[in-house]
């Protein structure tokens, strides 16, 4: 008997050794498949960073979006998604496609129960929203963006054709606008160009200095801002800083350029008296304050100006 199992043990052992390595390869082949399901599975996912440095996870492309932003908005359209969106910001009005949309609010007053209604699988926002928080804790998925500069400009193209599912679309498009500018840029009478310009956002006055989009625009143009960077983009003046710069160029509102003569102190500006200014009506303006697809047209807006005024800047 001993003799009989000492003659099968290496049998028996092959035997052993032989399920043990079948069993590893079944393991292995299950785990395998797993794995390149998952890879599968995910080989479809749109994952795009945000201004809050989260990387945002979408199963797909998404259909159903929400815009709260302007700038944003414009951003989707120019991208070919108008389409998509189902509901944007109480200021969202270009194109005039979104002015039929549901408005739901703005920064402050972000109408929640009504966008929930809505079903969105992208909500697009900015960063100083105070719906953001409330949105994600009802499940919603959230992309922060928010353009201050040409640089955020730019980023926000490219982040937001990948959270349409449609990188390749966002380079195509900053490119476009580019070329607007460039060739905005090509049309400033040479007389202008170094010239010193303030920039008026807002009557208080609120300017738009070296750092902003605006201020970024200008320089391209071969203009030199009054208001330095190292004041922020878009900082509160006393008044009197204006004065002391006495920019060569004023642009603004042209309803707050009527009033600048009768602030204290302005009628001493030397751009007022001889109508060194470019005067945006309502819609131009809203073009040239929003960091969006618009930036070309509104360099453009901005050459036209300057060309218009060439022949005064030669004068003696």
């Amino acid at each position: 008997m001993r003799r009989r199992l000492a003659t099968r043990a290496p049998v028996l052992a092959t035997a052993l050794a032989l399920a043990w390595v079948l069993a590893l390869l079944l393991v292995a082949g299950a785990t395998g498949a797993a794995w390149a399901a998952d890879v599968g599975k995910g080989a479809d996912t749109i994952q795009v960073s945000d201004d809050r440095g989260r990387l945002v996870r979408l199963p797909k492309a998404p259909q159903r979006i929400v815009s709260l932003l302007p700038s944003l908005t414009e951003t989707v359209c120019a991208l070919q998604a108008c389409a998509r969106l189902v509901g944007v910001d109480r200021f969202s009005n270009w194109p005039a496609s979104v002015r039929g949309l549901p408005t739901l609010g703005g920064l402050e007053d972000t109408q929640i129960e009504r966008l929930m209604a809505l079903k969105p699988d992208l909500v697009l926002a900015a960063g100083s929203s105070r719906a953001i928080d409330r949105l994600e804790a009802l499940g919603l998925t959230v992309v922060v963006l928010e353009p201050k500069n040409l640089q955020d400009t730019q980023r926000v193209v490219l982040r937001v054709a990948q959270a349409l599912g449609d990188a390749d679309a966002g380079p195509a498009l900053w490119q476009r606008l580019q070329a607007r500018v460039a060739a905005a840029a090509a049309r400033v009478p040479p007389a202008l160009r170094g010239q010193t310009v303030y920039f008026e956002v807002a009557a208080a006055p609120y300017a738009a200095g070296e750092a902003s989009f605006i201020g970024q625009t200008l320089a391209r143009l071969g203009l030199a801002n009054v208001v330095s960077a190292a004041l922020g983009p878009f900082p509160k003046l006393n008044p009197e800083f204006v004065v002391r710069a006495q920019p060569d160029l004023v642009m603004a509102a042209a309803r707050n350029l009527a009033d600048m003569p009768q602030r204290p102190g302005w009628g001493a500006l030397k751009a007022l008296r001889q109508r060194q200014v470019c005067a945006f009506d309502e819609r131009g303006y809203e073009v040239l304050t929003r960091p969006g697809p618009r930036l070309g047209e509104a360099a453009q807006m901005l050459a036209d100006c300057l060309v218009r005024l060439r022949p005064a800047a030669l004068s003696p």
